[in-house]
């Protein structure tokens, strides 16, 4: 009896997969299933799936930070380099060590000249706006938490950073108005980009 049920079972199977019951077949290049399906699905699908939100100004204004070498797009705020000591301690000392200048890819005081290259690079002597510094710090600093920091702690760090690399004094703030003054030393050795559509490369 187990036997006989055995073979009806495997006869059941074999008429399953048979070819009259396989795969459909595509007519023309045209698969007829996959076509009621997506004539299905368009007549059945919502208007509106319910995720995502418009591109009011107020969303667009919170992406638009970008902070240009002329100090356009700084914000509010201000910071000291007592304060931004406190800041690195507690955001930035592990990456980039008790003075800043531990590690050769996450150096930050550097006062070498470019006579010759590769030379150690920090921004001191790389870095060309102290403008783009905040732009940069702000978006992508500290790196476990990136763009968490306030405005004024901002400010903060990058007046200490500064005051390491020997362009800010050990009592000075920095604002939208005292950022842009300070004239990097590697000001002069980018080019500005002025490409205008094309592959060309100057």
């Amino acid at each position: 009896m187990r036997r006989a049920t055995t073979w009806a079972a495997v006869a059941v199977l074999l008429a399953a997969c048979s070819p009259a019951d396989g795969p459909p077949q595509a007519t023309n290049g045209v698969d007829s299933e996959a076509g009621d399906f997506s004539a299905e699905l368009a007549a059945n699908a919502p208007a509106s799936f319910g995720f995502g939100a418009y591109a009011t100004n107020a969303r667009i204004a919170m992406w638009d930070i970008d902070v240009k070498p002329d100090g356009e797009g700084l914000p509010v705020g201000s910071g000291s380099v007592s304060e931004g000591k406190r800041v690195y301690e507690m955001y930035c000392i592990a990456c980039h060590g008790p003075t800043g200048t531990e590690g050769p890819n996450d150096r930050l005081a550097a006062t070498d000249e470019w006579e010759q290259w590769p030379v150690a690079r920090g921004v001191g002597n790389y870095w060309p706006y102290a403008t783009t510094l905040y732009d940069y710090v702000r978006k992508a600093m500290p790196q476990n938490a990136p763009g968490s920091l306030s405005d004024d702690q901002n400010y903060a760090v990058i007046a200490y950073v500064l005051n390491l690399n020997g362009l800010l004094a050990g009592d000075g703030v920095l604002d939208a108005s005292s950022l842009p003054a300070i004239r990097m030393p590697a000001r002069d050795r980018f080019v500005a980009d002025d490409r205008v559509g094309g592959p060309e490369i100057r």
